[in-house]
């Protein structure tokens, strides 16, 4: 009994630790994701290729991962828009996508490797 909780133990944590980890998506969600992101982890520019369901008047604003701080943005964004990550240190960068109302449509991450 003493060697049977050790190991329940470690594996409710390293199932917990797993699913902690894994995108939090639900199924056919990646298919109504409005923004495809190359390349990732990117090292001089990201490319932001809107799909499908593209509206026009979209705002992107990317946050530094770590401070929260507001690192750009931009309106009205075309459909294939491409930033340059010169000013951009190494890290995570959050994205979200606004739309005219003022509300996020879509949020995601993109790293940035030198």
């Amino acid at each position: 009994m003493r060697r049977v909780f050790p190991i329940l133990t470690f594996l409710l944590l390293s199932t917990l630790f797993s699913q902690a980890q894994s995108p939090r998506t639900n199924p056919g969600e990646e298919a109504d994701r409005i923004a495809r992101i190359y390349p990732n982890p990117a090292t001089s520019y990201i490319t932001f290729d809107l799909q499908g369901n593209y509206k026009k008047g979209l705002t992107v604003q990317i946050y530094n991962g770590v401070l929260g701080k507001k690192m750009y943005e931009t309106q009205n964004i075309p459909e294939r828009f491409t930033l340059n990550l010169t000013d951009y240190t190494r890290g995570i960068y959050i994205y979200h996508l606004v739309d005219a109302t003022g509300k996020i449509i879509e949020s995601g991450k993109f790293q940035v490797s030198r």
